[in-house]
């Protein structure tokens, strides 16, 4: 039987919400997306959200403001993507859930997490801009990084290069992947990306993970251009309460590159969390 899917649209914050959903049973897991040109609930998350449903989970993916079918903003502050993530938690009225994030949406994650007991496990995969910033080659590969997503201009051809440094495997950059995640970044979505680029930078809480209660498993890609491992140690070296797994066939976005692998680690760290 076909997994059941739900594509719908919800008022969070004042904004038209896109969000999926695929399960509806089972332990709740919310799935937030990162920030790059394209990024998206399906973009990112495609190949996951209906393995975990069927898994045994309720897999619940949004598209945060200025993303996908979100609508735009008048705050692009990262303050303001944290506050309607909650508030979309809110309105989809869990009692208690888990939380996946990429990318940047692992800083999102993390601070849902140290405000919100009803978080009860964290998977973050390739964690950029919670990561400590590492030596002066970790912060030179990260500011080299955010100038080449910086200086995308929406064309094909612009996206089939910017997906081939995000996949490892080249294969993955399908006509159909490229054109979905080009069409999720021309129009009111790229205006929205210029915008993002002029908000307030993010608060660092690398202070605050000791108090991070949820046990979190860490994700990371060998061949990661914007992340190097390095960082992603140091990340694990704060975390009261974790374990890490590295794909050395994997860039930075791990879930693609690596989808099965991927489902069945995070469904069975996942589930452990009732035993």
């Amino acid at each position: 039987m076909a997994t059941d899917v739900v594509d719908a649209q919800v008022e969070v914050a004042g904004l038209d919400t896109h969000y999926v959903r695929a399960g509806h049973r089972g332990p709740a897991i919310v799935v937030l997306h990162g920030g790059a040109p394209g990024a998206c609930a399906m973009v990112n998350w495609g190949s996951n959200i209906v393995p975990l449903a069927d898994a045994g989970f309720d897999a619940i993916a949004f598209d945060q403001p200025g993303y996908g079918g979100t609508a735009n903003p008048e705050d692009y502050s990262m303050d303001f993507r944290v506050a309607h993530a909650k508030a979309f938690i809110g309105a989809m009225g869990l009692a208690r859930f888990h939380v996946m994030a990429n990318s940047q949406g692992s800083y999102l994650a993390a601070r849902i997490a140290l405000d919100d007991a009803r978080v009860d496990r964290l998977v973050l995969v390739s964690s950029g801009t919670l990561a400590p910033a590492g030596s002066p080659e970790a912060q030179a590969i990260a500011r080299q990084h955010g100038q080449d997503l910086g200086s995308y201009e929406p064309g094909l051809e612009n996206m089939r290069r910017l997906s081939q440094g995000t996949l490892f495997r080249k294969e993955l950059v399908t006509e159909e992947f490229v054109r979905l995640r080009y069409e999720m970044s021309i129009g009111r979505l790229h205006e929205a990306s210029n915008a993002r680029r002029n908000a307030p930078r993010p608060n660092p809480i690398t202070a605050e993970l000791v108090n991070l209660r949820p046990y979190t498993l860490l994700l990371s890609g060998l061949h990661d251009a914007g992340v190097p491992l390095e960082r992603t140690q140091l990340l694990f070296s704060l975390l009261p309460h974790a374990e890490w797994h590295v794909f050395s066939d994997a860039a930075h976005w791990v879930q693609w590159d690596q989808a099965a692998r991927f489902n069945s680690l995070v469904a069975d760290f996942l589930g452990s969390a009732t035993d």
